[in-house]
């Protein structure tokens, strides 16, 4: 959904949530571009009727669309919706290890058959290339030429061999632990270095602060074969599985593959429930100071925990555009920021999303200069008690307005240009996080029926609602740089409290030449 607006407490025990399958979201009935233009607040968002869904007796669901750009190539994805947060305690960084050991062979092809298949049709092979892992979900991606149908085949045949029949030979694994480890050591870079230092304090008292995805060095040298075993067998299983095929083809005869290689899956017998947890809130702000040696920029910014917002009708989707509407305007604030003789931030961001399926977030972000750490985090707290205390004005708003309108407007004009992996990853989306998908021509619809009738006083309410002294984490990612000053958790809050104190005036929109929405 949004696709083309995308941006670009004592602690409670967890509260669990069993699901049997993914959600899809509850879209009952096609999309009607001119239906949006009067529907009730409190209708049901529908799907979007160019791509074909649905869902096997097995549980297995599968999304396929036709699309010419680019041309005759197919996006394929095979979507489990399992991930590191589902290991037990003896399975530590088992749900990569696997994703690894899914290029290492199947019960059809062997390590050097899909090398040679990958080369023939001009990807590259290997894990964190064909293939991510995170908290939640393991993805397999693979791009197919559609000129020979044999390169189609043969792609359904391993994403076949992905859901049930990877090799987990007990050798194979011990020598895939090394490959494993070296990337743990050296190859996951200087930001995922840091998330690991991070994570753990943002996801304080659940169980994601204990389930990184790549695992620890011992947990990875010392897991047993039989762990790595158990986690395919609990968790790859159709019910937990989604294969989703965009691109240039023609869909009658990919509908009729998907069936011959996955509907014929066995259900899973007495499956172990997919639980969800949650993420809790917290008393006051925690702070996650992280420093890499090789970490090329400074940045600082905070996240504010909270509940998710269902997205899921018509008015879900009115109050996201007010939302956008209010991120965007900032935004712009910041940009100007950025351009002063002195600037305080190189970059600003305000956004606001999920941290996990469970969880949503708003965020401030600043990239600042090394010694810059306390004044940048300064410059987000008072820009955001700034817009809290005075608002925003009515030009900047139309003018943003304008600015949405336009960028709709060249989308829609553009749409027949859309790649494919724009679908694949919307469609992901709604696989995993249950997020609907109307279609671009709906939406554009519900844009032009409700941005011109948002008030000021509608955006200027979202930042008193989000930002609280409470249940958020500052966070700080620096280099490791000599005689360069890191502020103590300390110092930072005591930044905080002076910008919180901070005698405001407020902004004047000097912006010239403002092109105006009519009223």
């Amino acid at each position: 959904m949004r696709q083309y607006l995308r941006a670009a407490v004592a602690f409670l025990l967890p509260l669990i949530v069993v699901v049997s399958q993914p959600v899809i979201g509850q879209q009952t009935r096609p999309a009607d571009p001119q239906e949006a233009r009067t529907v009730a607040l409190d209708a049901e968002l529908p799907f979007d009727p160019d791509v074909r869904f649905g869902t096997f007796d097995n549980g297995l669901t599968y999304f396929i669309r036709s699309n010419k750009r680019p041309e005759n190539r197919a996006e394929l994805r095979l979507v489990v919706n399992a991930g590191s947060v589902l290991e037990d305690d003896a399975q530590l960084g088992m749900a990569h290890l696997l994703e690894h050991m899914a290029f290492n062979g199947t019960e059809r092809f062997e390590k050097q058959e899909l090398v040679e298949f990958m080369e023939s049709i001009g990807m590259r092979l290997g894990p964190d290339v064909n293939a991510y892992t995170s908290f939640d979900e393991t993805v397999y991606m693979l791009q197919v030429p559609m000129g020979d149908p044999e390169h189609i085949s043969t792609a359904f045949q391993i994403m076949e061999d992905w859901t049930k029949a990877i090799t987990l030979d007990g050798d194979e694994i011990d020598a895939e632990r090394g490959v494993v480890i070296e990337e743990w050591r050296l190859g996951q870079g200087a930001s995922a270095r840091v998330n690991d230092k991070q994570f753990p304090i943002i996801f304080k008292g659940s169980r994601y602060a204990e389930r990184l995805p790549i695992g620890t060095d011992e947990s990875i040298q010392t897991a047993s074969v039989d762990s790595i075993r158990r986690f395919y067998k609990d968790w790859y299983r159709p019910d937990l599985m989604a294969v989703i095929v965009i691109g240039d083809f023609d869909p009658d005869i990919i509908e009729d593959l998907v069936s011959l290689h996955f509907e014929g899956l066995p259900r899973a017998t007495d499956p172990r429930p997919r639980i969800l947890f949650e993420v809790p809130d917290q008393v006051g702000t925690d702070f996650a100071i992280a420093t890499d040696p090789e970490l090329p920029n400074t940045s600082v910014g905070v996240f504010y925990k909270m509940q998710l917002d269902s997205e899921g009708t018509v008015g879900d989707y009115r109050r996201s555009l007010v939302e956008e509407l209010y991120n965007s305007i900032l935004n712009a604030r910041f940009a100007e920021l950025t351009q002063q003789a002195d600037p305080p931030i190189s970059l600003g961001a305000s956004g606001k999303g999920a941290m996990v399926r469970t969880k949503g977030m708003y965020q401030l972000f600043a990239g600042v200069a090394p010694s810059g750490i306390e004044r940048g985090l300064d410059t987000l707290f008072s820009e955001a008690a700034r817009v809290a205390q005075f608002g925003f004005t009515q030009t900047e708003l139309d003018r943003t307005k304008v600015n949405m309108l336009r960028g709709t407007q060249r989308a829609y004009d553009d749409r027949a240009n859309r790649s494919s992996s724009v679908f694949v990853n919307e469609y992901t989306r709604a696989y995993l996080e249950g997020e609907p998908f109307p279609g671009l021509e709906y939406e554009f619809e519900l844009v032009q029926r409700f941005l011109p009738e948002i008030t000021l006083s509608e955006v200027n309410a979202i930042g008193r609602d989000w930002i609280k002294d409470s249940n958020r984490v500052v966070l700080v990612s620096a280099p490791e740089i000599e005689d360069v000053f890191i502020p103590s958790e300390v110092e930072l809050l005591a930044v905080i409290d002076a910008a919180g104190n901070k005698e405001l005036t407020a902004y004047e929109d000097t912006v010239a030449g403002s092109e105006l929405l009519p009223v």
